[in-house]
């Protein structure tokens, strides 16, 4: 097995891990907090339906690695500790400089959402805040560590901001070079705005007649940590942004439990 197709395995393997942490959530809980039509008849979830739940992420997940796998190492990005491993070299080595920055973005990232939702959460109706609390109890954090933390850093980091920065430095820079700190830079933006989009079909089923300011609040929250975990990608590595985003979601749990967060 070639060192790349080793690569796809290792980084297939911990995603897969998030994938099929999907299959904890309390899905009757969480169908019962929104706000569906009166009459609404909702289908039994049964076992069979439930793992065919895992099924399409799974396979975006796959197409988002192969893209890494293949794009990466031309653009300068990279899964140092997944690497380390997939060429049979210490992987300890790899991760401890992305320890720091990963801890520290985490803090940074989960208390700037969490200073978000106090400005915000006045802002929204009280039953839509009922309804995030409550959508939060449903979700185990086992889910919000391995799915948000693994799964969509390599959606949106490790595959969609790959792709990004290679497409500028081709169109740019015509493939030549090392890409300039603009295609990063503009990558991290636009994969940041575009995570934090992919919270709004969710959002918008919390509360169907959103307002502006909802709208605003979640792409502000999200894309706030986007741009942390964009940059820790570039500059230190896949798992420093994957090490941040489980941070935060630590911390926006303990700021709940404290009454501070939703």
């Amino acid at each position: 097995m070639g060192q790349r197709m080793r690569l796809f395995v290792i980084l297939w393997l911990a995603g897969m891990s998030g994938v099929g942490s999907l299959l904890l959530i309390d899905v009757p809980g969480l169908v019962a907090n929104l706000p569906l039509p009166p009459g609404t008849e909702i289908p039994p979830f049964t076992p069979a339906l439930r793992i065919l739940t895992v099924v399409q992420p799974a396979v975006i997940l796959s197409l988002a690695i192969l893209a890494g796998v293949a794009l990466a190492s031309k653009v300068g990005l990279s899964s140092p500790v997944a690497e380390a491993i997939a060429s049979s070299r210490p992987w300890r080595a790899a991760l401890n400089p992305q320890i720091t920055p990963g801890l520290l973005g985490g803090l940074a990232g989960g208390v700037a959402i969490v200073l978000t939702g106090i400005v915000g959460k006045p802002l929204l109706p009280a039953d839509v805040v009922a309804r995030i609390g409550k959508l939060s109890q449903v979700v185990p954090l086992a889910t919000r560590l391995l799915y948000g933390g693994i799964v969509e850093e390599l959606l949106l980091r490790w595959g969609l901001m790959t792709l990004l920065v290679w497409a500028a430095w081709r169109l740019l820079q015509k493939g030549q070079g090392r890409p300039n700190p603009a295609c990063f830079v503009g990558a991290i933006l636009v994969s940041a705005l575009i995570f934090a989009a992919g919270h709004l079909p969710l959002a918008f089923l919390l509360l169907p007649k959103a307002t502006p300011a909802y709208v605003a609040f979640v792409m502000v929250a999200n894309s706030v940590f986007g741009v942390i975990a964009g940059f820790l990608y570039w500059r230190k590595g896949l798992e420093s942004a994957v090490l941040a985003h489980m941070v935060t979601h630590a911390v926006l749990l303990v700021a709940s439990y404290l009454g501070v967060y939703f």
